[in-house]
């Protein structure tokens, strides 16, 4: 038995005719490794990448206790409940730099937001809620409370605790927070590298006369979106016809230059083409049948570099010709992979609940990826329907769509109202 078969055959209720898409997973778990390599980036160029190791923050964010907004800092110990409170103004705090005076008994500093709070100071009236009168100030009953609008020093970040860890990917918000740690480079992991060639004779080329019988090649363009949004390094090999020396040649340069490969096409069933002899001929590869819809044939595995080249195999994902099941399978299964080879920590996709505009034929035991339109009613409920036609070569569909609705394993029919659950695509796909 092979080492992939080994793997598959340890997953409970393990049977290639009817893989749940748990089980699935659960493999891809055990057979992909994050890549090792790391290096420092600039923070312009971080967007997107995934972190190699914990940030520690060096130094207090804020630096010190400041002003949250313009108005008065003062002694909060001062206020009364149900009484006014008249101060005298003492000086002006501005932004970057110390206020040097002396505060007194009743006194009070003009602020700017983000001035350092004056000693003797720790609450800020908002410069709106007061009444001026000359070098006074009065600050109306129950306005403020002892504290308000004051950042406290380290409340963002505190110096010598992890500020980010090791696998998050680095979105606009992490890129702000190590700037305002003043660090203007950060330890990534190199980008993955992902081989995709399209397969069949019936596959045109954009700028290919049409003939019958044949179709235009979808699939590397939506896979080469996916992976682009992804930030993975795409090698495209094109669309390769269904010749062992050309697919032979096509997988070898794959797994010479590549983390993983994916390849749509050639993976059902009972093809006569050369796809899956090739696969098994080069690597450790099995065959399944996934119990969903759509997307149901799926080769995983590896394949193995040329002799005398160094590194280890690629990981193969051979996915269904079909160019909505490509897309789901990918979402469902590949792109989860990827992630962790990328050295994220990817969390389980976040499900939105919706009601169903409609009612949907389901039989238990397999999982059913419909194409869905969410929208919010009036009164704040979110509600779905299908796009419509949902045969798997409906690419149409995916692009009217806003999400998938997920009708799980076991779940059955679906009435109107029901709740169901939705995988939004914003940010995805």
């Amino acid at each position: 038995m092979s080492s992939i078969d080994q793997i598959a055959a340890a997953l409970e209720g393990y049977d290639p005719q009817a893989l749940s898409a748990h089980h699935v997973n659960a493999f891809l778990d055990r057979l992909v490794q994050p890549v090792e390599q790391t290096e420092d980036v600039e923070l312009f160029a971080a967007l997107g990448r995934v972190l190699a190791q914990d940030v520690v923050s060096p130094i207090n964010v804020p630096p010190h206790d400041n002003s949250a907004m313009d108005g008065f800092a003062f002694a909060g110990e001062l206020l009364r409940a149900g009484q006014p409170l008249r101060l005298k103004v003492v000086g002006t705090a501005l932004a970057g730099k110390a206020w040097a005076g002396e505060l007194g008994q009743d006194g009070a500093v003009k602020i700017m937001t983000g001035a350092i709070m004056p000693e003797g100071t720790d609450t800020v009236v908002p410069i709106e809620f007061v009444k001026l009168d000359g070098e006074h100030v009065t600050i109306p009953a129950d306005v403020v409370r002892p504290g308000d609008n004051r950042r406290l020093l380290g409340e963002d970040l505190m110096a010598g605790l992890p500020a980010l860890t090791r696998g998050q990917t680095l979105g606009p918000a992490a890129l702000g927070l190590l700037a305002s740690l003043g660090l203007p480079r950060v330890p990534v992991y190199r980008r993955l590298k992902v081989a995709y060639f399209s397969t069949g004779d019936e596959i045109l080329s954009l700028g290919d006369a049409p003939r019958e019988g044949a179709v235009y090649d979808s699939n590397r363009y939506t896979v080469f979106g996916m992976l682009t949004r992804m930030g993975i390094e795409v090698l495209d090999l094109g669309v390769i016809r269904d010749e062992p020396a050309a697919l032979e040649a096509a997988f070898r340069h794959a797994a010479r230059h590549a983390d993983a490969i994916i390849t749509s096409g050639g993976v059902s069933m009972g093809e006569a083409d050369h796809t899956k002899a090739m696969m098994k001929q080069l690597g450790d590869v099995a065959f399944w049948r996934i119990a969903m819809r759509p997307g149901r044939p799926m080769a995983v595995g590896k394949i193995g570099k040329a002799e005398g080249v160094s590194g280890a195999s690629a990981i193969l994902f051979g996915l269904p010709g079909n160019p909505v099941a490509v897309m789901v399978t990918f979402l469902a299964f590949v792109r989860p992979a990827l992630l962790r080879m990328m050295g994220a920590n990817p969390a389980e996709p976040v499900l939105l609940k919706a009601r169903s505009g409609e009612a949907m034929r389901k039989k238990p035991g397999r999982t059913e990826y419909q194409r869905g339109i969410v929208s919010r009613e009036a009164d704040g409920t979110l509600r779905v329907r299908t796009t419509g036609n949902q045969g798997s070569g409906v690419l149409s569909s995916m692009v009217q769509a806003n999400g998938l609705i997920v009708l799980h394993h076991q779940q059955g029919n679906v009435a109107v109202d029901d709740e169901v659950d939705v995988m939004m695509f914003d940010g995805v796909i």
